[in-house]
């Protein structure tokens, strides 16, 4: 029988990596087809056709090379080849083999282009961010799909445009997938506070601080946890503010960002909970410091830390993964009636539910559907008897809370990732805006409700019927004195 291929590709480890070659090619065809017609695949068919088995195409066709290398080498030094290639155009032989040479690599060519861009796609996706690492991932895919951002890619906030930055994430990404192939990852994963790429490159391809212009009306219900399950209704308008100073005044929270002003600041920690000293520049190049009481900072500490200026992230610090603590998801749930309230003290004993220290999460969902049915059980047998489809309406949903906020393998909750954007559960705005922070003039950063919200009703309407436009005075919904004017709400509101 003839030899269609040259001597020196007749040896084991080539004819290895030739058939390992074909029959890795046919397979991502295959796969490539079914996921050209099949809608739903499985979560790691991506990862499968697009970067495992390319990896092991070019792995078959280097055994190939090195096989004839070898096989060269055996045959030289028994003087059985001369030449490395040989080619001679009058043979039809020869021509048919360059042929059928060039198509084969314009094909491999192509399809290889055809791989890579699929496989830069891939793992740009919100599958492979979010499924892939399932157990590690679990808490900020669950998160980000009840997220404003949830038709948003990962990939756009995290990386964002240009080149420099998609190498970053890449190399970054790699000591990532090592971390979890050798159980090498925190838990909880660190929020990236320093390594995240600046909002001016990512969040403002959207939102524009200049052009967000006047007020925004919010409204939210909480419940005591009294008996009655006693709602307190809130209504604000908040003052978004923005603008931009060529068009006219800026004013409204968003004057903090960098309209109208340079502000800057120093963390004591890590997570920029903390912050000891705050600089304002304004647009005449007037500067205002602002020192801390409790942490005061030398001159010579000031010029050598570091200085964030204030950024989109700095008060949106969890746009797309957010963890809400069990007061404010009851809340919610109470309002929108998929917890009954009129339950006696369903608010005190769901959100008690929530906050215990679970190992599991199986545990925990039975511990909840426990600790409900057993109270009414054992405090209101009839209304156990005679509500028991709301009971059990108000464990589901209490479970579902609990899935959506706590993940215990991964230690996340709530309280792992404070948000900045209130300041009711956690510092949020009184970071900055405190009695602690004081100027060389003996002036505080403002802590005046009415800066930044205009209070339009408050009071045990569900639904107030009637707004003023001239603002209220806060009134706490207990007699506590004027002690919420020198109290932050986060110091007794602790979320549970």
């Amino acid at each position: 029988m003839a030899k269609r291929f040259p001597d020196t590709f007749y040896n084991s480890l080539s004819i290895i990596g030739s058939v390992l070659s074909i029959i890795i090619f046919i397979t991502i065809l295959f796969l490539v087809i079914i996921g050209l017609f099949v809608p739903e695949t499985p979560v790691y068919f991506g990862i499968v056709t697009f970067i495992v088995l390319p990896i092991l195409l070019i792995f078959s066709l280097l055994l190939i090379i090195i096989g004839i290398v070898r096989e060269r080498k055996r045959l030289l030094k028994g003087g059985e080849v001369k030449h490395f290639i040989s080619l001679d155009f009058d043979n039809p032989k020869h021509r048919r083999g360059v042929i059928a040479f060039v198509i084969v690599v314009v094909l491999f060519m192509l399809s290889s282009a055809f791989g890579s861009y699929q496989a830069f796609q891939y793992s740009e996706s919100v599958e492979f961010c979010g499924k892939v690492c399932h157990e590690v991932m679990e808490p900020e895919y669950t998160a980000y799909q009840t997220s404003p951002h949830a038709r948003v890619r990962c990939a756009e906030c995290h990386i964002g445009e240009g080149a420099d930055w998609f190498v970053k994430s890449k190399l970054s990404g790699a000591y990532q997938v090592y971390s979890v192939l050798f159980n090498k990852y925190s838990r909880p994963i660190p929020t990236p506070i320093r390594n995240l790429r600046p909002a001016q490159e990512t969040c403002e391809r959207c939102h524009w601080p200049q052009y967000f212009f006047s007020e925004k009306k919010i409204q939210k219900t909480y419940f005591k946890k009294d008996e009655k399950n006693t709602p307190w209704t809130v209504s604000l308008l908040m003052k978004i503010g923005g603008g931009s100073p060529e068009m006219g005044p800026t004013a409204g929270i968003h004057w903090h960002m960098n309209i109208n002003q340079n502000i800057q600041y120093i963390s004591k920690d890590k997570m920029r909970q903390e912050i000891i000293y705050v600089k304002s520049i304004d647009r005449m190049g007037n500067v205002t410091e602002y020192f801390s009481t409790d942490n005061p900072l030398t001159r010579d500490q000031i010029d050598s830390l570091p200085k964030f200026m204030v950024d989109c992230i700095d008060c949106h610090n969890r746009p797309s993964h957010v963890y809400n603590p069990p007061t404010s998801s009851v809340d919610l749930s109470l309002f929108l009636k998929r917890i009954d309230p009129t339950l006696p003290f369903i608010k005190k004993i769901a959100v008690e539910a929530l906050s215990y220290n679970y190992s599991t999460k199986e545990k925990a969902l039975d511990s909840i559907r426990h600790i409900i049915e057993n109270f009414y059980g054992s405090e209101y047998k009839d209304i156990a008897i005679n509500k028991s489809e709301q009971i059990k309406e108000a464990v589901l949903e209490v479970q579902k809370i609990y899935s959506r906020n706590f993940f215990p393998r991964m230690n996340v909750t709530w309280k792992a990732y404070p948000e900045n954007i209130s300041h009711l559960n956690n510092p949020g705005c009184f970071r900055c805006h405190n009695d602690k922070l004081i100027s060389s003039l003996g002036q505080s950063i403002t802590k005046n409700c009415n800066s930044c919200h205009t209070i339009l009703y408050q009071g045990p309407e569900l639904s107030p019927k009637t707004l003023t436009t001239t603002g209220l005075d806060f009134i706490h919904p207990e007699d506590i004195g004027d002690e919420w004017k020198t109290t932050n709400c986060n110091e007794c509101h602790t979320g549970e």
